[in-house]
């Protein structure tokens, strides 16, 4: 018995580990006590070991870690009411914490941060084994992939095209996102609060997984990928990563207990207010979210049936945008106060002419148009997209779906001097539509200065002025092109043409639509805009 007593001790499960933080040489070893054993230099913050039950998830050639990781950092660990052990790393802007919690294996997160890392934007950074979690998001897998199509970083793999852009979901959904493997998961999880102070507003959407030689699991809180807000200071994020069995965990994360943890910059609910209001005027089969923003903080709300709620927002005065679909349709101005429930009632502001005849619905997407199914997750060039023309679309016979999504001023390697036309011809009555009439081309994003420019018969429009350039608004666009990247969302915008009595004539009349900048390109990174809709009234 003797002799078979340490075996027997040596052959206990990792789940009857017990619960605390250890050091290992300059590490901190961080036992959940429920399978999961993290590993944390204790000179920069890096984790470089995630051993659930005996599996090792971290890649061992990059390590994970915030932005690209913190350098020499100030790193100390504390347990607090003995079933909380609290990892701290600091550096001279910003103050990350590692949390964990007895007998979860989730890492919950916090970070601080009053200046943007040198790197230049904000993300969590997870560079996992991808033997151990080989499944992530389809179309961000570039392993086997051939060459690359545009930078360094959108691939191509027989004819379809892959990258982490591809990988992106509007904030709003993004809830939950992770990689597996056999038996195992790794999943961030990112509660509604936590988005307080990244920025981009709702539907702004960021890289959130690529599969290469490691599997990378990413949330940004900030950065210049065709970023619409400027970023925002004092960071002060709860977020997690969960590792479980191979299920998805709940959303619905309880960081109820980081309340008094002390935690540099937190907001407990207590200091926290409420805004409850209504809402009127958005189309019928469109959903109504409304935005807060400040200086500080952004939240929003899903409205249903005329009224929405808000709750856990940090005190200040905030600007209310009522989106229809995506598109900003309404305004405000609200102020909270900690534990106060604050009123506001806001309704849709946008012109709504009697339209002769559409093209698309005003909600701030290209949703319904030729390739907007599938630009969210592949290259403008992929093998799968369906032919981007020239398109004759016509009036009263075409269907919707052969309308693009998207124009460029050179689509064409060969035909680098030829216009992308969209000739748009229709029939009506000469009551209908002789006499001084408008068009109004809505977009959601332009690159490169492009802007719509028309022609109809005879008639040439003048020029419209350049629109929003996001290169210049402060917000390091180190990716600006909406298009290739997995994203219609920019900055929205109406343009109206004045067509002057005359123009219009009884019979056939001929639109030609041309993507106009200073500016030139090569195929689709050619000055380009996406469309929302097309009216004329």
């Amino acid at each position: 018995m003797k002799l078979l007593l340490p075996l027997f001790l040596s052959l206990l499960p990792a789940a009857f580990a017990a619960f605390g933080v250890t050091r290992s040489g300059s590490n901190y070893v961080v036992d959940s006590g429920g399978g999961l054993v993290t590993t944390i230099n204790g000179n920069n913050g890096d984790i470089t070991s995630l051993n659930y039950n005996g599996k090792q998830l971290q890649d061992q050639s990059k390590f994970t870690h915030l932005s690209s990781g913190l350098g020499t950092s100030s790193v100390s660990s504390n347990i607090v009411n003995g079933n909380i052990a609290v990892i701290t790393i600091k550096t001279s802007t910003i103050t990350h914490y590692y949390i964990v919690r007895s007998g979860i294996n989730t890492l919950y997160i916090g970070t601080y941060a009053s200046a943007e890392p040198s790197v230049g934007e904000l993300r969590f950074l997870a560079r996992l084994s991808k033997s151990a979690l080989p499944n992530g998001h389809p179309s961000a897998e570039i392993q086997g992939s051939s060459s690359t199509v545009e930078g360094s970083d959108v691939f191509a793999k027989s004819g379809q095209t892959r990258s982490k852009f591809y990988s992106s979901v509007p904030f709003i959904r993004d809830q939950v996102h992770g990689v597996t493997g056999p038996g195992v998961g790794a999943f961030i999880i990112v509660p509604g609060v936590s988005y307080e102070t990244s920025s981009g507003g709702p539907f702004f959407r960021d890289i959130n997984n690529q599969g290469g030689d490691q599997q990378e699991v990413y949330w940004y809180m900030n950065s210049g990928h065709y970023q619409p807000d400027l970023p925002l200071q004092d960071w002060v994020l709860r977020y997690a990563l969960a590792i479980t069995n191979g299920a998805a965990p709940s959303p619905n994360l309880d960081t109820s207990f980081m309340d008094s943890l002390g935690l540099q910059g937190y907001v407990p609910p207590s200091g926290r207010g409420t805004v409850s209001g209504t809402y009127s005027g958005v189309l019928s089969g469109q959903t109504a979210v409304i935005g807060f923003k400040n200086s500080a903080a952004q939240y929003w709300a899903t409205g249903s049936g005329g009224s929405f709620t808000r709750n856990l927002m940090k005190p200040g005065t905030y600007d209310v945008t009522l989106y229809q679909g995506e598109l900003e349709a309404g305004s405000g101005r609200v102020t909270v106060s900690a534990g106060q429930t604050a009123s506001i009632s806001i309704s849709v502001n946008l012109s709504r002419p009697n339209t002769i005849w559409s093209i698309g619905t005003p909600d701030g997407t290209p949703k319904g148009f030729l390739n907007a199914d599938k630009i969210e997750t592949m290259h403008p060039s992929d093998s799968r997209m369906s032919n981007w023309g020239p398109i004759t679309f016509t009036i009263g016979s075409s269907s919707e779906g052969s309308f693009p999504m998207a124009q460029f001023k050179s689509p064409y390697h060969d035909q680098m001097e030829r216009e992308f036309l969209t000739n748009c011809y229709f029939w009506y009555l000469r009551a209908r539509i002789l006499g001084a009439r408008t068009l109004r081309i809505r977009t959601t994003g332009s690159f490169a200065g492009a802007r719509p420019s028309i022609t109809v018969n005879n008639w040439t429009s003048s020029v419209p002025g350049a629109p929003t350039n996001l290169n210049s608004r402060g917000t390091r666009p180190r990716h600006p092109l909406s298009v290739t990247r997995g994203t219609w969302r920019g900055i929205n915008q109406s343009y109206d043409y004045a067509l002057p009595s005359g123009v219009l004539v009884s019979g056939s009349n001929t639109i030609s639509i041309y993507a106009t900048s200073g500016s030139s390109g090569d195929s689709f990174l050619s000055p380009n805009f996406i469309y929302d809709s097309v009216e004329l009234f």
